[in-house]
């Protein structure tokens, strides 16, 4: 049954002529007679692109907040530039000797901490979603709906984390720390100061592997359709696949 229908499609495009586009809608029709497809509705590609999205920030945000999430992963955040020379000479001050194990611990624990905060922020974006808005982002580039994400919610999760992050990090006691071995480093002799300060860099350090982690769920999606486990995802994204 399957090969009659592509070989009568086929038959018809070499008979009537057709060019590229007109083939390409032929087959894309014969799809649709094979897997049952329908026209998309409005509401389908919006509840569809949705739960995309509320799958990708739900697992990421769950990767992360777990204890490792960042430590012990890609994401794992850094000393800032200019702590590895801080780190390097501060081995051979008392009571620094393991200073930056130490401070990329507490750092990183600290953002796995604030990481939590992510998903309602995530949320109310994703239900602020338009049909417009989901259509092109299905239709979009394969980071379309992270960069969508990033634009709506950046400011936000910013403002939500800067706090937490500070909490989380005086929890760690890592500012402490932090300020501390900074303090140390700024009174040795022929050195450039160094920040003391640590919040705005972990906040942002968080919130880009967090949408680093976000556009790796949603290239998953678009691209393995293993990936897509409701009926609703396969059908919407089955839509992208034909282009």
């Amino acid at each position: 049954m399957i090969r009659r229908l592509f070989a009568l499609t086929l038959s018809l495009a070499i008979i009537g002529g057709l060019n590229a586009q007109a083939w390409k809608d032929k087959l894309n029709q014969a799809k649709d007679k094979l897997t049952g497809g329908a026209p998309l509705s409005q509401e389908e590609v919006g509840r569809g692109l949705k739960e995309a999205l509320d799958t990708g920030v739900g697992e990421a945000v769950s990767f992360l907040s777990a204890e490792d999430g960042y430590y012990k992963s890609m994401y794992k955040i850094l000393l800032p530039e200019e702590a590895q020379q801080l780190a390097s000479r501060l081995r051979a001050v008392p009571g620094f000797s393991n200073f930056e194990e130490e401070a990329l611990l507490k750092i990183n624990r600290a953002a796995e901490d604030a990481a939590q905060k992510a998903k309602p922020i995530f949320v109310s974006a994703i239900k602020q979603m338009t049909f417009q808005d989901a259509m092109n982002l299905l239709m979009g580039d394969k980071d379309a709906a992270t960069r969508y994400l990033e634009k709506t919610t950046y400011s936000q999760l910013y403002d939500e984390f800067k706090p937490v992050i500070i909490e989380s990090l005086d929890k760690f006691n890592a500012r402490t720390y932090w300020r501390e071995g900074v303090t140390a480093y700024n009174k040795l002799p022929l050195v450039s100061r160094a920040n003391p300060e640590l919040d705005e860099y972990v906040t942002k350090q968080a919130l880009l592997g967090l949408f680093s982690l976000v556009e790796k769920k949603e290239l998953d999606i678009r691209e393995n359709t293993a990936a897509r486990t409701s009926e609703l995802l396969r059908k919407v994204f089955a839509k992208q696949d034909r282009g």
